[in-house]
């Protein structure tokens, strides 16, 4: 696909994973950064897609839920523990791995997508979350 855009926010958010050996068992948090890339074959009326309401949508998803609240996995014991306080969980399927995280916000902009002004054939195709400065993840569409 020739044309593409990427639009970038960044999150502050806490998560754990306690099922892997090491210190990210403990709850713990980084300054996350995404990176949504949308392409298309060709151009509509000059674009992929509008930037404004794209990062718009992909801004308020973030921010509602996983900015300063905390990621944890379905099967995590500390939910039954904390949701009764009103705290800002959001569960991500499976555990909230940095690999985990960039499907997740890969499924969110697609959904973004499909409601903006587009390029006919425009779709999500890569992700990459960083949640440190030396450690990213990116998922890549098929």
């Amino acid at each position: 696909m020739p044309h593409a855009v990427t639009v970038r926010h960044n999150f502050e958010t806490g998560h754990r994973l306690p099922h892997l050996p090491g210190k990210c068992q403990s709850l713990h948090g980084h300054s996350w950064w995404a990176e949504v890339t949308a392409e298309a074959p060709d151009l509509a009326g000059g674009l992929v897609v509008e930037f404004g309401p794209f990062k718009k949508q992909l801004r308020r998803w973030i921010d509602e839920h996983l900015d300063h609240g905390l990621m944890l996995g379905p099967d995590d014991p500390l939910l039954t523990v904390l949701q009764p306080y009103g705290m800002k969980i959001h569960q991500v399927p499976g555990w909230p791995t940095v690999e985990n995280v960039a499907g997740l916000i890969a499924h969110v902009a697609h959904d973004a997508l499909q409601d903006l002004v587009r390029a006919p054939g425009a779709r999500i195709t890569a992700v990459r979350i960083s949640e440190t400065h030396v450690n990213a993840a990116t998922w890549t569409a098929e």
